[in-house]
């Protein structure tokens, strides 16, 4: 059974950073790619950012410049590293990970931005 863990979530001020983790187990095969989406109370869901196998990344406009996505697949792991957060980065985020054959979702880590 896969499972995707995420965890490095919480409160953060105005400004601050954070780094985002989330660790994939379990038979999940060969991953493609990697991605980190969020969800905000009454708005869809909408990407942030994602890395392909052969690294290539892509970001969401809000966040570019800010944000960098990295992997370590050895270890099946993704990251997320935010800096200099805005209370519209408020949000639960989560993990996607893309097989050939299907995709997996985490549960969601909260992040909180205070002013």
């Amino acid at each position: 059974q896969v499972q995707l863990v995420e965890s490095g979530g919480g409160l953060v001020q105005n400004g601050g950073s954070l780094r985002l983790s989330c660790a994939a187990s379990g038979s999940i095969g060969r991953i493609n790619a990697m991605a980190w989406y969020r969800q905000a109370p009454g708005k869809e869901r909408e990407l942030v950012a994602r890395i392909n196998r052969d690294g290539s990344t892509n970001y969401a406009d809000s966040v570019k410049g800010r944000s960098t996505i990295s992997r370590n697949n050895a270890k099946n792991t993704t990251y997320l590293e935010m800096n200099n957060l805005k209370s519209e980065d408020t949000a639960v985020y989560y993990c996607k990970v893309e097989t050939i054959r299907t995709h997996y979702w985490g549960r969601g880590t909260q992040v909180t931005v205070s002013s």
